[in-house]
C-alpha cells in the first residue's frame, strides 16, 4: 500500500513482515511490554464479496481501536462505512475515520464532504479525523502543501479537533518536500521495512500511529488487513480515543 484508494487499477503493494519481527519492532519502538495498543485499518478491501467484519471477534482478539475508510475525493463513500462504524461502537472499539485525498480536486469541498459523512466523530469511542495523503494529484510540493493546510484547517474548524495525518515516508519526503509545517498534527506513518521503529519525516518529534504491515490477519476480518500500533504520543489511548472506562479489559 499504502492504503487502498477506490481506484481498482491501483495495485496493492505487499511487504510481508514476520510476526516475530513485527512484535520486536513494536516493543522496541514503544518501550513497553505487551501494553502497546494495536488495531487494524479497513476499507472495502476487507469485505471480499461484500462479506462483513465481525467486530466483536476483533475486539475479542484484543484490539481496542480501528481505522475505517469513510470517503474519497468528492463523491465516493465506502459502502461499508456505516455498518462498520455502528458495529465497532457496539463492540466497544474506538473508531478513527479517514478521507482518501484527491488533491487534483479542491480541498475545502472534500473536507466538507468528509466531515458531513462522519457526523458524530466527536462522541465516545471517536478519535480525531484522519487525512490519508498519498496522492499528489499532480501538484508541485508548494501547491500540495497549501492544499493540505487548507484541507486540515477546514476539517479542524468543522470537527473541533486537530486531524491526524496519514502518509508514507517517501511520499512526504518527495511530494511534500519533507515539509516541517505540520508537526502540530499527530502523525500516522506507513513504514513496512521491518525496522525496530518507523522513520519519521517532516520534522515531527515522534509518531503517533505506525502502520507496520498491510498483510496482517485478525479474527473476524475475512481478508488481509493493515496493522497499526499506537505509541502513546498523545497520552493514554483511552483519553485520546474517548474510550469509556478505558482501564477495563
Amino acid at each position: 500500500m499504502y492504503r487502498r484508494s477506490n481506484d481498482p487499477r491501483k495495485a496493492r503493494r505487499r511487504y510481508l513482515i514476520s510476526s516475530a519481527a513485527a512484535l520486536a519492532g513494536i516493543l522496541s519502538a514503544t518501550g513497553t511490554a505487551a501494553a502497546a495498543p494495536e488495531g487494524p485499518d479497513v476499507s472495502s478491501w476487507q469485505h471480499p464479496g461484500g462479506s462483513g467484519i465481525n467486530w466483536f471477534a476483533v475486539r475479542g482478539a484484543g484490539h481496542h481501536f480501528a481505522m475505517v475508510k469513510a470517503t474519497e475525493g468528492l463523491s465516493y463513500v465506502n459502502p461499508h462505512f456505516v455498518p462498520d462504524s455502528l458495529t465497532m461502537r457496539a463492540a466497544g472499539i474506538a473508531r478513527g475515520t479517514y478521507h482518501f485525498a484527491r488533491p487534483a480536486l479542491p480541498p475545502e469541498p472534500q473536507a466538507i464532504f468528509y466531515s458531513t459523512m462522519v457526523l458524530g466523530q466527536n462522541g465516545p469511542l471517536d478519535m480525531p479525523a484522519v487525512l490519508d495523503l498519498e496522492d499528489s494529484g499532480g501538484l508541485a510540493p508548494a501547491a500540495l502543501i497549501d492544499w493540505t493546510h487548507r484541507y486540515l484547517n477546514t476539517v479542524e474548524a468543522l470537527t473541533g479537533r486537530p486531524p491526524i495525518i496519514y502518509t508514507g515516508v517517501n511520499f512526504w519526503k518527495t511530494a511534500m518536500a519533507d515539509s516541517n509545517e505540520f508537526t502540530r498534527y499527530p502523525l500516522w506513518i506507513a513504514d513496512y521495512r521491518g525496522n525496530d521503529r518507523p522513520e519519521v519525516p517532516g520534522g515531527w518529534p515522534t509518531w503517533t500511529f505506525w502502520q507496520y504491515t498491510d498483510s496482517g490477519s485478525i479474527p473476524g476480518i475475512p481478508a488481509a488487513t493493515d496493522m497499526n500500533v499506537y505509541s502513546g504520543a498523545q497520552g493514554d489511548l483511552g483519553t485520546f480515543a474517548r474510550i469509556p472506562f478505558s482501564g477495563s479489559g
